[in-house]
């Protein structure tokens, strides 16, 4: 299988820990990374676009594709939303000669480091506790009082899932955060 040799990162965390933040950060600094667009079917926030923050399709869209096996992974996620990551995006990045960047849920990143555990490198990141990642959450000023407290309960069962990945940094102070993935992404795409 010619996907063998193909190297993929993975960064997960809980959300609200500053996965996107550095993952974006990651972006700029490698230009040989292209960042893997999810397809979700949750719908769109303000300053989202389609094909370029995430693949936004119907859920009948997204039960066609998984009965197609057109997923790498997916998962329903919160509130039966479905988001997954397909394969015709993983070729596309792969045949431009670029590593794709997976910001992806913990039980997605698990399946996929299961896949391709001899290309891969995984980061989770870690929130400095529970009660900051509920403020940073808060914050965002996009959650009802019921989804704030999925979303708070959902990233005290990530975090149980740590050890299974790579790398663990906590994101106490997002400059540090991002040196720290910095160093590591860095030697991952040196090595052979």
């Amino acid at each position: 299988m010619e996907q063998e040799y193909h190297k993929i990162i993975i960064i997960t965390a809980p959300s609200g820990a500053g996965k996107t933040s550095i993952t974006r950060q990651l972006m700029k600094h490698f230009p040989q990374l292209a960042f893997s667009i999810s397809a979700a079917t949750r719908k769109p926030r303000a300053h989202e676009k389609d094909g370029v923050d995430y693949h936004f399709m119907s859920t009948e869209a997204f039960q066609q594709k998984i009965h197609e096996n057109a997923f790498m992974e997916w998962e329903m996620v919160y509130e039966g939303n479905y988001y997954g990551t397909l394969k015709s995006e993983m070729e596309r990045i792969w045949s431009n000669g670029q590593i794709p960047v997976l910001d992806i849920d913990v039980k997605g990143a698990i399946h996929v480091q299961d896949l391709y555990p001899k290309q891969i490198l995984t980061i989770f990141i870690e929130p400095p506790s529970i009660e900051e990642l509920k403020r940073r959450l808060e914050s965002r000023g996009t959650e009802t009082a019921d989804s704030l407290q999925a979303r708070v309960s959902k990233a005290s069962y990530e975090i149980s899932f740590k050890h299974s990945f790579q790398h663990v940094i906590v994101n106490d102070n997002l400059e540090k955060a991002i040196a720290e993935a910095t160093a590591i992404v860095g030697a991952f795409i040196q090595a052979e």
